[in-house]
């Protein structure tokens, strides 16, 4: 009985964590097949409600953007190793070329020492022939110093006079001492250039060896860099797979969060519930706190409800009324900077220029001149041209023409900006230091954001908030 039990509960122990691993490679399977097709789909989620569309769409998204992060870590290992092979290939080139400096100064040696053989050789040769006349002529004088001693006295008697004898018998004596000595010393030359031509014969066959171990060095060398640059091949090919993979995933992520925005439904003047769900897809877009978001939202147009006061009269000088008198107020818009980008926008989206909401100017004086411009746009408040630079990166985020004016629209702007100045990272002294920036380098709207960050954190982590925060943010 207690077997039994013992093989069921093995059996069920081995079933749950063998089969586990394989259920959560399924399902990741199944959610990069989902998100691929709903990347291509132009109707949305099948069969699915607007919150569980919603759902699956910001897993969609989180799912790209994490494939993003991964293949931009790939991408930073093969870019050190394509760093890493081209500096070897360049050793290698290095190494290869000292060898062919050194393999030619080699052969140079060797030729100049075959031209010393050569003379060399030639010099034992001459004095060869010397040592065969030297050796020759003592020869003859031996031959004839001999001749002389075998004379009879009576014969030398009888040829005449007996000085004569002796003196030729010495001069024959004292010549075969100079031709011995002639012949030892070109003996002797003859042994030190045979000792020469020796030692140059070993210099060259060292240098040979040297020549060929450096031309077998330069093989090994040629060998490492081909088989250097054939891997530098196929890690640029699998970098530019990565490029077209990490491009890939960036785009379905744009159309993912494309979609996601469409399944907002939010009113022109959004309720802060409404707002904090937009913060958080923008939030996510961008890669900043919905907390932040919202907070600079909140302290640049009240979250939507206070997106300007005047309107633009005059495109020459820039100045304008106030909407709710018809009063003239000057500097409404800068007309060399912002007034031509403004016409464009409203004409793009088909709105009346002079009956387009923007902010007045704030009065302020620098040395008793007027100092700024009004003409902000829209719940995030941007000036027409700062609007126009992400123009092209909302077109793409959003999947239509960007809006000023639209809740989506102007979060997403106000996000991708604060990520340019460095809120991305998430921290409350970037954070500061991009809400700073976000308004031309207050430390005072700083501190104000911040604030209501705080207060809007506290609201998404517990549901709870204040009543000092009620009254800042609403």
């Amino acid at each position: 009985m207690m077997a039994k039990k013992i093989f069921l509960f093995s059996l069920i122990f081995s079933f749950l964590f063998v089969d586990l691993p394989a259920v959560a490679t399924a399902q990741a399977g199944d959610l990069a097949t989902q998100c691929a097709t709903l990347s291509e789909s132009n109707t949305g989620c099948s069969n699915l409600n607007n919150t569980e569309c919603r759902a699956l769409l910001e897993k969609c998204a989180n799912y790209y953007d994490q494939q993003s992060a991964q293949i931009s870590q790939d991408i930073t290992k093969t870019t050190q190793q394509k760093n890493t092979l081209q500096n070897q290939i360049a050793s290698f080139k290095k190494k290869i070329q000292n060898l062919e400096f050194q393999i030619k100064q080699s052969n140079v040696m060797v030729k100049d020492l075959g031209l010393q053989i050569s003379d060399t050789e030639v010099s034992i040769n001459k004095t060869s022939v010397k040592i065969n006349d030297s050796q020759t002529q003592i020869k003859n004088i031996l031959q004839s110093i001999y001749e002389e001693d075998q004379k009879p006295s009576v014969q030398i008697l009888l040829e005449g006079n007996l000085s004569d004898f002796f003196n030729n018998l010495a001069y024959l004596e004292s010549l075969n001492s100079q031709v011995s000595g002639l012949l030892e010393s070109t003996k002797d030359l003859k042994s030190y250039l045979t000792g020469q031509k020796d030692k140059m014969d070993g210099e060259v066959g060292q240098l040979q060896k040297t020549i060929a171990l450096q031309s077998l060095q330069k093989k090994e060398n040629e060998q490492n860099k081909n088989e250097q640059e054939q891997y530098l091949k196929l890690t640029e090919a699998q970098y530019q797979q990565q490029l077209k993979d990490k491009q890939e995933a960036e785009k379905k992520s744009v159309v993912i969060k494309s979609k996601l925005f469409q399944t907002l439904g939010v009113s022109k003047i959004p309720t802060f519930g409404e707002a904090l769900e937009v913060a958080k897809t923008a939030a996510n877009i961008t890669g900043i706190r919905p907390a932040f978001l919202l907070a600079i939202i909140s302290q640049e147009s009240a979250i939507g409800k206070n997106v300007g006061q005047c309107n633009l009269v005059d495109t020459t000088t820039g100045a304008g009324k106030r909407i709710s008198t018809g009063a003239t107020v000057i500097r409404v818009m800068k007309p060399i900077r912002d007034v031509q980008p403004f016409m464009q926008i409203t004409s793009a989206l088909g709105r009346d220029p002079y009956k387009t909401p923007v902010s007045c100017w704030i009065p302020a004086y620098v040395n008793g001149s007027p100092s700024g411009w009004g003409g902000a746009m829209g719940p995030a408040q941007f000036i027409p041209s700062t609007w126009n630079l992400f123009d092209e990166r909302l077109k793409a985020l959003l999947g239509t023409a960007p809006d000023p004016w639209g809740i989506k629209d102007s979060f997403t702007a106000s996000g991708l900006y604060l990520a340019d100045l460095g809120a991305s990272a998430q921290t409350a002294t970037k954070e500061s230091t991009a809400a700073s920036r976000y308004y031309g380098g207050s430390s005072a709207y700083a501190r104000n954001v911040m604030s209501r960050a705080n207060c809007i954190q506290t609201f998404i982590d517990s549901g709870m908030m204040s009543t000092n925060c009620q009254n800042l943010i609403f």
